[in-house]
């Protein structure tokens, strides 16, 4: 019998994200706040790290990720993940680029309408 996909959210997420991975199978665990030296002592546990902004995963910390197949970033961009490292190891790198799209159109319209006063 397979073991479920173990799954780290390690930055602030609306508690639908862990709902939603564990809806489709996964062992969840939400530890924002982790340290560097925090992550790289638990991150060999997961095969899934869902990250936003705090989380820096660089190649010493993906040394340690013996397990990790995939770094999902809710948000624009992977800048945070050193992905020429992660790709070295075969680890899925992805973000969500569109997924604020909308809120960053209706702030830049409140902002020309603030400029306009």
């Amino acid at each position: 019998m397979s073991q479920k996909p173990k799954v780290l959210i390690s930055d602030k997420m609306d508690p639908n994200a862990a709902r939603i991975f564990e809806e489709r199978g996964c062992d969840v665990d939400v530890k924002p706040g982790m340290s560097p030296d925090e992550l790289k002592a638990v991150i060999g546990e997961y095969d899934g790290l869902a990250i936003r902004s705090a989380t820096k995963v660089t190649a010493d910390i993906l040394d340690a990720a013996t397990n990790l197949k995939v770094i999902g970033r809710a948000g624009i961009g992977v800048d945070n993940v050193e992905t020429p490292a992660a790709a070295g190891r075969g680890i899925i790198v992805m973000s969500t680029p569109f997924r604020n799209a909308i809120t960053t159109a209706e702030h830049a319209i409140a902002m020309t309408f603030a400029l306009a006063r």
